[in-house]
């Protein structure tokens, strides 16, 4: 392939880590919007969703042209099809992380319930697991893929953690389940979210190595 198919390439794994970085700036000000108490910040949210769904188009558009014009060969072929999934993955996180906002405002008009403790610490690991398996992405690193999803165990988990504690609160005071509810759907937000990532870092290794880790099931990969 020539120098300007390898620039293109090089572009579109650009744009694709600047979408990342937009879906990590969007869990952000979600989840500081609730734990700050600042609705203004939930604001930041919906001004870059729209942006992640034009990228999303552009993307999409890119790497249907670079198959069309170029007619790459396995390998590439299989970088610029995993780009496509890739793309729709970071698309749906995207939407995760509206949906948190969305329980955010209704949450940011009542008062809080507690402390809130797990759910930032969750949503600190899941930004962490969209850069990592981004970044995996772009380097090709099984390894930093493997990781990734290694860490949905953590986030299920913690998901777990938080549903536990909220029940107690909804069993003591029926006055606290609305409350509870929306806390619990964050949690579940933020760990679809953790799933689009290992979506991602499964696709690395298929890219990588041709290797189809789709339910694993815990078993070694």
């Amino acid at each position: 392939m020539n120098r300007h198919f390898d620039e293109e390439l090089g572009e579109l794994k650009e744009r694709l880590l600047y979408m990342a970085s937009l879906v990590e700036s969007m869990i952000n000000y979600a989840i500081k919007s609730l734990v700050d108490r600042k609705e203004e910040l939930i604001k930041e949210v919906y001004s870059h969703e729209d942006e992640v769904n034009k990228i999303q188009v552009e993307i999409d558009d890119k790497c249907l042209k670079l198959i069309a014009l170029h007619q790459p060969a396995a390998q590439d072929l299989r970088f610029i099809t995993s780009a496509m999934k890739i793309n729709a993955e970071l698309e749906r996180m995207g939407d995760q992380a509206v949906n948190i906002a969305d329980s955010s405002v209704k949450l940011l008009k009542q008062p809080p319930l507690k402390p809130l403790i797990d759910t930032p610490r969750m949503s600190e690991i899941v930004k962490k697991m969209v850069k990592d398996s981004l970044d995996a992405f772009v380097k090709k690193d099984v390894l930093l893929a493997k990781k990734v999803m290694a860490t949905d165990d953590e986030v299920d988990g913690l998901k777990d953690q938080i549903f536990r504690e909220l029940l107690t609160y909804m069993s003591g005071d029926s006055g606290n389940i609305s409350r509870a509810l929306e806390l619990i759907l964050i949690s579940r937000h933020l760990e679809r979210i953790g799933d689009h990532s290992t979506n991602i870092a499964e696709d690395v290794i298929f890219l990588v190595e041709g290797k189809d880790v789709r339910h694993h099931l815990g078993g070694e990969i």
